[in-house]
């Protein structure tokens, strides 16, 4: 036997076991035809095609239709020869005729003389990673998003609370608790990663934030889930309101309630939260002359949502809301405007 012969055998034996047991890599060499020469256990896991069955067929199976139609393969071939190696960074196609995201390279092969004898591609399933990085830049775009409405809130509560309050301290005071009714609708929506609130958590928080007496705030209503952004325009809304009670309303005296109630109706093509806020036993209110922050806080956190309608009888004051249920339970684009 020729020892040349001999060595050359173990030697192809031994790159061929390091080719096939290379499984997290898909390994496939081609000829000058763009026909498939080899196909090594990686390529088999990855794509689904064992081969038998693939050998002899042409590489671009493996590309999508977009990628064939805009001559993707014939590109990675000449980089290959032009650059050294052609990158692969896109989407595949498995023989079941799913997707997976391809990250890998093609190169020349080439003889002992340097003919060109075919090309070599190497590629890996990075679906899994490039899906986390997508959720990864969704979840910062997001995070911008909230932080920039957030500050804008803030910015907004701060400047009003400034010019309508007599005082240095009763600002202070109104804007650490303003801002503390929205950090703790912060915490509510944390806990449910962002998704929702329900309507009856965020009466009972702000209830329980603003230590209301619990015999004289009576709260009612189906369970109704609101987005992100209706949820904090609700939890400003409810503390400007309770504080408001406190200070002139049903709970300045001993003997005024509170009752919130919300239900939900259907009309042609909507359905609709009818939300009401009745203060009772409490001093005669009369209509300001003019509409103070607070006011205005209510007003422009709600109309994103629907109607409100202010109502200062002398039992006491009446806030309605007649509200779009899709408006509150699906994202949209009317931000709060404090």
């Amino acid at each position: 036997m020729n020892p040349f012969t001999s060595s050359t055998r173990a030697r192809e034996r031994f790159l061929d076991a390091i080719l096939q047991s290379a499984v997290e890599y898909a390994i496939i060499s081609v000829d000058l035809h763009s026909r498939i020469t080899s196909w090594n256990e990686g390529a088999r896991r990855i794509l689904g095609w064992d081969e038998a069955e693939i050998v002899g067929q042409p590489l671009a199976l493996i590309f999508t239709e977009e990628d064939r139609e805009a001559g993707v393969p014939q590109r990675e071939m000449t980089a290959a020869l032009t650059d050294g190696h052609g990158d692969d960074e896109r989407w595949h196609i498995r023989k079941d005729g799913s997707l997976f995201w391809a990250s890998g390279q093609m190169m020349a092969l080439r003889s002992d003389d340097g003919e060109l004898e075919g090309f070599l591609k190497i590629l890996r399933d990075r679906t899994e990673q490039r899906e986390s990085e997508e959720r990864q830049r969704v979840l910062m775009h997001e995070l911008s998003h909230r932080i920039k409405n957030t500050l804008a809130v803030v910015q907004a509560i701060t400047n009003q609370s400034f010019r309508s309050a007599p005082s240095m301290e009763e600002a202070e005071l109104s804007i650490r608790s303003r801002i503390n009714a929205y950090a703790k609708a912060h915490d509510i929506l944390l806990l449910k990663n962002w998704l929702s609130a329900t309507l009856a958590t965020i009466v009972e928080a702000t209830a329980t934030n603003l230590g209301l007496p619990p015999d004289r705030v009576n709260a009612s209503g189906p369970a109704v889930e609101l987005t992100p952004q209706a949820a904090l325009a609700f939890s400003l809304v409810l503390h400007e309101l309770a504080t408001n009670a406190t200070k002139y309303g049903a709970l300045s005296g001993d003997a005024g309630t509170i009752g919130i109630e919300w239900s939900v109706r259907q009309t042609a093509g909507d359905t609709r939260l009818d939300f009401i806020w009745q203060e009772r036993g409490g001093p005669v209110s009369d209509a300001p002359g003019k509409e103070g922050f607070g006011s205005r806080l209510i007003r422009s956190s709600l109309s994103a949502f629907g109607d409100v309608s202010f109502d200062f009888a002398e039992t006491g004051l009446k806030l309605k809301l007649d509200a779009s249920l899709q408006k509150l339970q699906y994202e949209n684009s009317a931000d709060a405007d404090v």
